[in-house]
């Protein structure tokens, strides 16, 4: 067991969904308990082997790639199927191995509308097998497939079972992340090809283009091209518009794999290749970076205010959390990206379980609109219970896991890298401080005016109004504790991405003396 784990334990975890979608393919649509069973399975032992590899795994040497494994692929590009797991990969690849099966199960008795479960379910096992791929891969190109392979899925996941604007959105959603994608195709291939055409690995680029002393203005290009594909994936402001679109036209499962994992695949990018690689580029790049962070914050909160309803409100708040995520990247110290890396893992979190409430809730009262709703906490007061906890961790409140991923991320701007403007990050600082009470406005005004009060007459005697059903407390209880857990105990994550993060903090040091 131990030699496979070694061996086969990536490749076996990152493609079971994917041997699931295809088993199911050799089964009857109208056999709809078969292929829940099949989803259910392939996304619990890919789980199982993501767990085994955790109990294997040395974290005291987690800023160590491990469980490698590095094979022929495309030889004619010295394109590797090369993956590996570390401190930075881990607590990501956790995070989508716990979140994809609970979404399988919510969806035992919420296919949305029009039905078909057995497609409805394959897209989300090969979503799942691209968002673990993504994560783990070693080599540019590899990165490169796993990344677009997520995109097809989630476009007909919007474009068959969302809402009435479902082809705009799928469209828009297609279109601008398409658009970012090419841009840092290019940047990979140049990349390649000014360091010699030698090798698409991650680390050995990095080495390269420190031997090969790519000057700072090509740096800042190719960083540029990186950017705009990340920075679009987010996403970043301006490029933020087709996020609440999506959220609001997917289905909730599509909402929940879309804010709790998808988002991260660009966060993940930049720290995990444009950071390292072209350390000079970002550097140039940092301050602006900030700047749209902070600008994302702001307008994201002020879009959550003006917002009617709940499912778009949710998706401007993601625009907002994530914007403190990539405040704590622009500072490149190893405190800003720690804070980046748990940041991500709470917003999965928090902001996927806020995606199931919307979603249950349009279930019961077939609306969304903020005005209409009212009284949960009578008609459903544990599920009413649940939107409260989760409101108050996606607000930052000390003791759940939203306040570390925005009190550090914060605190890190006030002591930016060498080489970055002290003043210009403690501007962005205070901006950032008065978004968490922007956050706290909206956030409350939306637990006040859907939890609070009496229900509304429309909806005071309708039989549908039931409180959480058995799937709902599966799916959302795990989360609801992790939540809670990693608030009080925050060094469950911060300890094993730091090993990592500070030898990329390491780098910024250097540079700055």
């Amino acid at each position: 067991m131990q030699s496979f784990l070694e061996n086969w334990g990536i490749t076996a975890m990152v493609f079971a969904p994917l041997v699931g979608a295809l088993i199911m393919m050799l089964i009857p649509e109208r056999e709809e308990g078969t292929h829940k069973l099949i989803a259910l399975v392939s996304t619990v032992v890919a789980g199982g082997l993501g767990a085994l590899l955790m109990l294997d795994f040395d974290y005291a040497k987690a800023g160590e790639m491990q469980f490698g494994r590095d094979m022929r692929w495309i030889e004619i590009i010295n394109a590797r199927y090369a993956v590996g797991l570390d401190g930075m990969s881990l607590p990501l690849v956790a995070l989508t191995l716990f979140v994809v099966p609970l979404v399988i199960i919510y969806s035992w008795d919420h296919i949305p509308s029009p039905g078909n479960a057995k497609a409805f379910l394959m897209l989300i096992l090969v979503l799942h097998t691209g968002m673990i791929g993504t994560f783990v891969a070693r080599d540019l190109v590899l990165f490169f497939v796993f990344f677009e392979v997520v995109l097809l899925p989630m476009y007909f996941m919007i474009g068959v079972w969302g809402g009435e604007k479902r082809l705009y959105a799928s469209i828009k959603f297609f279109l601008f992340t398409l658009f970012g994608s090419a841009f840092m195709l290019v940047a990979f291939l140049a990349l390649y090809n000014l360091t010699g055409g030698e090798s698409f690995n991650i680390e050995r680029l990095a080495e390269l283009v420190q031997s090969e002393g790519l000057s700072t203005r090509t740096q800042v290009l190719l960083f540029g091209g990186m950017f705009l594909g990340f920075g679009i994936k987010v996403p970043m402001f301006p490029f933020h518009t087709w996020l609440p679109d999506a959220h609001t036209q997917a289905p909730t499962q599509g909402s929940v794999i879309l804010a709790a994992v998808l988002l991260k695949l660009g966060t993940y990018g930049f720290i995990r290749i444009a950071i390292p690689i072209l350390p000079e580029g970002a550097v140039e790049w940092a301050p602006w970076i900030g700047l749209l962070a902070v600008i994302g914050i702001i307008y994201g909160a002020l879009g959550c205010l003006a917002q009617t309803d709940m499912k778009r409100l949710i998706a401007f708040s993601s625009v907002a959390h994530m914007g403190y995520v990539m405040l704590g990247i622009a500072t490149l110290t190893d405190f800003g990206i720690n804070a980046a890396i748990f940041g991500m893992v709470a917003h999965g979190l928090i902001t996927g379980l806020l995606f199931f409430l919307a979603g249950s809730i349009k279930e019961r009262y077939h609306t969304l609109e903020i005005k209409r709703l009212g009284g949960l906490l009578v008609q459903a007061p544990k599920m009413g219970w649940v939107l409260g906890i989760t409101t108050m961790a996606s607000l930052g409140l000390p003791g759940l896991a939203g306040f570390w991923g925005e009190f550090p991320a914060i605190l890190a701007s006030y002591n930016p890298a060498p080489g970055l403007n002290q003043t210009v990050f403690r501007v962005y600082m205070v901006v950032a401080a008065i978004g968490t009470v922007l956050a706290a406005a909206y956030l409350l005004w939306l637990l006040q005016r859907t939890a609070f009060g009496t229900p509304s007459e429309e909806f005071i005697d309708d039989p549908e109004i039931t409180d959480m059903q058995w799937n709902e407390w599966v799916a959302w209880v795990p989360m609801l504790i992790m939540v809670i857990v990693l608030g009080f105990l925050p060094g469950l994550l911060f300890d094993i991405s730091n090993d990592k993060v500070s030898a990329l903090g390491e780098i910024f040091q250097a540079l700055g003396n």
